[in-house]
């Protein structure tokens, strides 16, 4: 009887101190969606541009770029966009939390660059014929003329 008594109690002691317990994660604050992308959509766009510019520059990522492997073709001349990178990493990290940045990097930014990089390198990477002003050389005019 003791034992029921002292447990009744002490349920009834420790239900109130626990639930006036702060919670030990709280929620995170929501973030607006639109003041988000204010900060990430100029930044997004900055390292993109400076990779589409990179990739043109070195024969190594234009070979990776013409063969589609866009990812590849960026990561060959990545370092020189590190500083629009880690603007963008931190801006992410500041506005979702901590280490959100670099698997935003690496999952969704990645599919966003192949697809601007496939759709601004395209057009510039295709082969394309060149058209000459003279007209075609005639063999049999050119072997035919004196001189030769």
């Amino acid at each position: 009887m003791k034992t029921s008594i002292l447990a009744t109690l002490a349920v009834l002691v420790l239900v109130p101190t626990a639930q006036a317990r702060p919670q030990r994660h709280p929620a995170k604050p929501a973030v607006d969606a639109a003041a988000a992308e204010k900060v990430l959509g100029p930044l997004r766009q900055a390292a993109t541009e400076c990779f589409a510019d990179t990739v043109l520059t070195n024969p190594k990522a234009t070979a990776e770029a013409r063969a589609g492997r866009w990812y590849q073709a960026a990561g060959i001349t990545g370092f020189l966009c590190r500083p629009e990178v880690a603007a963008m990493i931190q801006a992410h990290d500041r506005i979702y939390g901590s280490k959100t940045g670099e698997r935003y990097f690496k999952t969704a930014y990645a599919k966003h660059l192949d697809q601007q990089l496939a759709q601004r390198l395209e057009p510039m990477l295709a082969r394309k014929a060149v058209a000459s002003a003279e007209p075609p050389v005639d063999k049999a005019a050119e072997e035919a003329a004196p001189g030769n």
